[in-house]
């Protein structure tokens, strides 16, 4: 396992990160015993980040990520969100502190190591579920400073989903020390440029201003939801199909779009389209680790021995480049 700094915290992480989420589900619709077999092999394998949130499955994941931590005794790297809701924006400060206690309690633990929050950020705040960058540093920083003096999250961070030019202000502001950052192989745009007319969200290089501010980087969305794995094919613990986030508006134009990537592997870039998926975004090293979540063991097992073998070569992502070209000017 790689092991790489996150950002100005002092901690090392795995380049590989373990997402209990929903989209995937074991953390959250998998057995107890198949969870901990998961978790195990992840720990075997050296991964050190893991990475839940209230929303997996109305906190499901959040307990049953906390009863495996707590039966195996693991010293781990713990991180969860908070999702300010629309009817509670006349008080952020007191539901961060809310929600903190309520993850706490299902975590069973007395701290995380990193809380970040899950609202999307944009420059007004506008529109359901949405934060203002003025809402962002003025209020939920100083919340979150506060849980940071009561021991209860050492560090903490964003979410880098919403208007790219509110997230460049937030990365830049000194205030965090972490963002989840949407980065696969159908939009780089957040660590390389992308030509006008791409159909997906420019995301303007905010991996690369975020290691220029110390700020530690969380991969997601290393499948697009599942599109990258080549198949429309869901297991019955995943989620349907998820909204994408920052590539297409529709996720079947995703699964086309990810299906003509095939020419890596029959030209021998990668041995499958889903380990060529998984080893892209470690190929950027500005991203401290990535998280891919998964349904099943055997897919764990798949995943995790895909992403072992480190990053893409040159040639692989020079060729991705111009397969991409091909989707400029197409409907987003």
């Amino acid at each position: 396992m790689e092991y790489r700094a996150f950002g100005k915290t002092g901690l090392n992480v795995g380049v590989l990160g373990f997402g209990a989420g929903a989209v995937g589900g074991l953390m959250v619709r998998g057995t107890p015993a198949d969870q901990d077999r998961a978790v195990g092999m992840a720990l075997d394998a050296g991964i050190n980040y893991f990475d839940t949130a209230p929303q997996y499955g109305m906190g499901e994941s959040e307990k049953n990520l906390g009863r495996i931590i707590n039966a195996r005794k693991m010293d781990v790297i713990l991180g969860t969100k908070v999702r300010v809701p629309d009817e509670a924006k006349r008080d952020i400060a007191a539901e961060i502190a809310r929600a903190m206690d309520e993850s706490l309690a299902r975590l069973a633990q007395d701290h995380v190591e990193i809380y970040q929050l899950h609202n999307p950020i944009t420059e007004s705040g506008a529109g359901a579920g949405n934060l203002s960058v003025k809402q962002v540093l003025e209020e939920v920083v100083p919340a979150f400073q506060k849980l940071q003096k009561a021991g209860k999250t050492r560090f903490f961070g964003i979410t880098a989903i919403g208007d790219t030019s509110a997230l460049r202000t937030v990365i830049s502001s000194g205030l965090i020390n972490s963002a989840q950052v949407s980065y696969n192989m159908l939009n780089p745009s957040a660590a390389a440029p992308i030509p006008v007319g791409y159909p997906a969200q420019d995301y303007g290089g905010i991996l690369n201003l975020a290691q220029l501010h110390g700020v530690g980087t969380i991969g997601i969305r290393a499948l697009a939801g599942g599109a990258l794995s080549g198949t429309d094919t869901r297991h019955p613990i995943a989620s349907p199909a998820p909204e994408p986030i920052g590539s297409s508006l529709s996720y079947d134009r995703d699964l086309a779009r990810a299906r003509r990537f095939m020419p890596v592997v029959t030209e021998g870039h990668a041995g499958s389209l889903l380990e060529a998926a998984l080893r892209f975004p470690i190929s950027c090293p500005a991203l401290s680790t990535m998280l891919f979540g998964i349904a099943t063991v055997a897919e764990f097992e798949g995943g995790l021995a895909a992403g072992l073998k480190g990053p893409l070569s040159a040639a692989a992502l020079a060729r991705l480049a111009e397969l991409r070209a091909g989707f400029v000017g197409e409907v987003r």
